[in-house]
């Protein structure tokens, strides 16, 4: 089921879009400010968002951009009451991937998301760097820090959580992240995974005994929910 995220404060518009988007079989989630949407959309697995531009404690051009910037790549299609061309230019400048005037057709809304998911990637991964919590990755320096101070990883440890980030939400077995992380010919045991995990945890989580970043699924593996 593909997951919607709708950042829209309007009550009678979240209820109107998210009854009508639920029929059509979508799993909705909303955010009624620009600060959580923006939050939200950085941190859980969604396949598009449906973002309002004027919106409090942050707007939806602002949204965007700093999504963009995280690389965070999943399509947005731009809610707004506004309809001068010079405001649908900025948006799409930003890295909006479509723009709506309201009052709209929800059939045409209906119709735009529907392309919009039928193009995006199988998986948004963010490509430059990710955030979460108090951690900030940078992907292309190898660096993490937490709380702004450096994170001492190692680069295993580094291309583990790296793994976990760019597939957050789906469920990792075991043996996918030996292949993929360390690879065919490593030959190392699953338990070396359980492991590397338990030393990720250690230096991510709040508590790692009671992790909220990287969850164990039993019987099947981890999953990151970040």
């Amino acid at each position: 089921m593909k997951r919607i995220l709708l950042v829209e404060d309007e009550p009678g518009l979240v209820m109107t879009l998210t009854d009508r988007l639920q029929r059509e079989g979508y799993a909705i989630e909303t955010a009624a400010d620009g600060e959580s949407g923006l939050r939200r959309a950085s941190r859980e697995p969604f396949d598009l968002v449906l973002l309002d531009v004027m919106l409090p404690r942050m707007g939806g051009f602002d949204v965007c951009r700093d999504l963009r910037k995280r690389g965070i790549d999943i399509p947005i299609i731009m809610l707004t009451a506004r309809g001068q061309i010079v405001d649908k230019v900025v948006g799409l400048k930003l890295g909006a991937d479509d723009y709506m005037t309201k009052p709209f057709e929800m059939a045409e809304l209906l119709a735009r998301v529907e392309a919009k998911l039928r193009r995006a990637p199988a998986a948004a991964h963010p490509s430059e760097g990710y955030a979460f919590g108090e951690l900030s990755v940078d992907f292309r320096k190898a660096e993490a820090t937490k709380g702004g101070a450096p994170l001492d990883l190692s680069a295993r440890e580094f291309q583990l959580l790296r793994y976990f980030i760019e597939h957050r939400g789906a469920t990792l077995t075991r043996e996918e992240l030996l292949n993929e992380v360390w690879g065919y010919n490593a030959m190392p045991s699953t338990r070396t995974v359980d492991v590397h995990v338990a030393w990720l945890r250690q230096k991510i989580e709040p508590n790692p005994r009671h992790p909220q970043f990287i969850l164990t699924i039993h019987g099947m593996g981890y999953k990151f929910a970040g």
